[in-house]
């Protein structure tokens, strides 16, 4: 591998200097994604790869499906550097879509299935799309009316393809054709882009290389001492880069271990699934913790074989970093990171207090972390601040986002994280908070802004802030705070305002409060901190 960079429009690559040493290092190992996927099928193709509610197929039947649908999609069009839309659940079929695209030079931009149409429409005409794969109804949506709404949004999108009934688009099931060889990928590409946490408004796209992306997975399995005897219960949304690559789906498949899929993750359900496929690794958020360890005391399956649990997302009080192991009888480990780069893992052989008090430290020693002050001096050991990062799987820019990256992203090549942190003499971090006006419910960000600003469009609303209330489940609640003009609307009034505005049903206020006026800061800003202060004070 050379140094020369890779040339990709709105995306910027890594440093000759930076990018070379992470290969001498042998952390990047010049190889594309699909070019590792072919090692593992060449490893392990026997073994049972992919587990759904319906279905396990085996590497070698996995392979089969990605290059078979892989020359499905090169027939209908989608040609290499394509970005393409995936909005998909927790089923065999998303694995199979994102290998075939990364198989025929695609990019897949990895979505959720909560997005609606703001999302939606907003990552495909920035990413400039050209198709959108998705399912026909999940959770009770009709993802086939968002298509139509995409469809008529951005002319770029031209090919729609859904999973299950596809009325007038494209069968998945159809998008197969005989098996070809495909160019391998540049491993300084951008492999994946994935969505941001949407933390200043609308998501941004984030640019992982195959290079980075794989390392990410690589070293994330070996962190958590994954091996061929593992299954892997993939229960968040796998479009997150936590399910995805920490170590997830492809920390799994590249030890050789199942990945069992499932898109419910009640305890009702997903306990039954670690007793009947020997579960041993899976990845939750804090509020589905708390109510795991709360299961386990009027469900009966036995989870003897769970040997670890990952908690990420968002911070876990020690309260119920304390009951995991006494309840679920694994080892915890909380994961502490971002989709743009940096990870930190608690150890698995770190003592009980680091593990339930710290998010854990970096995941790679070429990880480089400053913390620093609001001038951007470095502060003091042990003194919080916040959290800048650069290292050889952080990315260096958003995904066509010139304006955003200038503050984003240092002059030294720093990813600003907006996290506040304060880190032990260890390396552990403990996250104390966040700078940028978020809301982290139940594990994911929620801009305060954003929802600002469509509230305000409502008739019946005259000032507004939103705020996070404490909460033990969700870890953060999302409050409206309303100056209303005549009679307070309700809460079900605003749910579905905003759901007729396109926002994602995971972003809605779950309560409204009404004030006559809001509280203000000596510079005339709204005083949240004394909003949450009155709102918690009273709930």
């Amino acid at each position: 591998m050379t140094t020369e960079l890779a040339v990709q429009p709105n995306f910027i690559a890594f440093e000759d200097d930076r990018a070379q040493r992470y290969v001498d290092a042998g952390l990047w190992r010049g190889r594309s994604i699909p070019a590792a996927f072919d090692e593992w099928v060449d490893a392990h193709g026997h073994r049972r790869a992919v587990i759904d509610d319906g279905s396990e197929i085996t590497y070698t039947e996995l392979e089969s499906r990605v290059r078979t649908t892989a020359a499905g999609f090169a027939e209908r069009g989608i040609a290499p550097g394509d970005r393409v839309v995936v909005q998909l659940p927790n089923t065999t079929a998303f694995v199979v879509v994102l290998f075939a695209l990364l198989e025929c030079g695609a990019v897949p931009v990895l979505t959720l299935p909560a997005h609606r149409a703001r999302e939606i429409v907003h990552l495909a005409a920035l990413s400039e799309a050209t198709a959108y794969v998705t399912t026909d109804v999940d959770g009770g949506f009709d993802h086939r009316e968002l298509a139509r709404d995409v469809v008529a949004a951005v002319p770029t999108v031209t090919t729609v393809i859904i999973d299950g009934d596809a009325a007038e688009f494209t069968p998945l099931a159809d998008v197969r054709a005989t098996e070809r060889t495909f160019d391998r990928a540049d491993s300084r590409d951008v492999a994946v882009l994935l969505v941001s946490g949407g933390t200043t408004g609308l998501p941004k796209l984030i640019p992982r290389t195959h290079n980075d992306y794989e390392y990410n997975a690589r070293a994330s399995a070996e962190v958590c001492a994954l091996t061929a005897d593992d299954v892997y219960l993939a229960v968040l949304p796998a479009a997150h880069n936590f399910p995805l690559a920490c170590p997830g789906i492809l920390g799994t498949l590249g030890a050789g271990a199942a990945v069992v899929m499932t898109r419910d993750p009640s305890p009702e359900h997903a306990f039954g699934l670690i007793e009947k496929h020997g579960i041993t690794v899976t990845a939750l958020v804090p509020s589905l913790t708390h109510l795991w360890c709360e299961a386990t005391e009027w469900e009966t399956a036995n989870l003897s074989t769970l040997r670890l649990l990952q908690v990420g997302g968002a911070k876990l009080t020690p309260e119920v970093a304390k009951l995991v192991q006494p309840t679920l009888g694994c080892t915890l480990q909380q994961v502490f990171g971002m989709a743009e780069g940096l990870l930190n893992y608690t150890r698995l052989t770190d003592p009980d207090e680091l593990r339930i008090t710290t998010q854990g430290r970096p995941l790679s020693e070429f990880d480089e972390v400053r913390i620093v002050d609001e001038h951007g001096h470095d502060v003091a050991a042990g003194t919080v601040g916040e959290l800048l990062t650069r290292g050889p799987y952080t990315i260096n820019g958003y995904y066509s986002a010139a304006e955003h990256n200038r503050t984003a992203i240092t002059a030294d090549g720093f990813y600003r994280s907006g996290d506040q942190v304060r880190m032990l003499e260890t390396g552990h971090l403990i996250v104390t908070g966040r700078i940028k006006d978020v809301i982290t419910r139940g594990g994911e960000n929620v801009a305060a802004d954003t929802l600002e600003d469509l509230l305000l469009t409502h008739p019946a609303v005259s000032r507004v802030a939103v705020i996070g209330i404490p909460d033990r489940d969700l870890g953060e609640s999302v409050c409206a705070v309303i100056v209303a003009r005549g009679a307070p609307p309700t809460l079900a009034d605003l749910r579905s305002f905003l759901l007729d505005s396109g926002c994602a049903r995971n972003t809605l206020p779950d309560r409204t409060v009404s004030r006559p006026s809001l509280p203000m800061t000596a510079v005339g800003k709204i005083d949240k901190n004394a909003l949450i202060a009155d709102v918690g004070s009273r709930s």
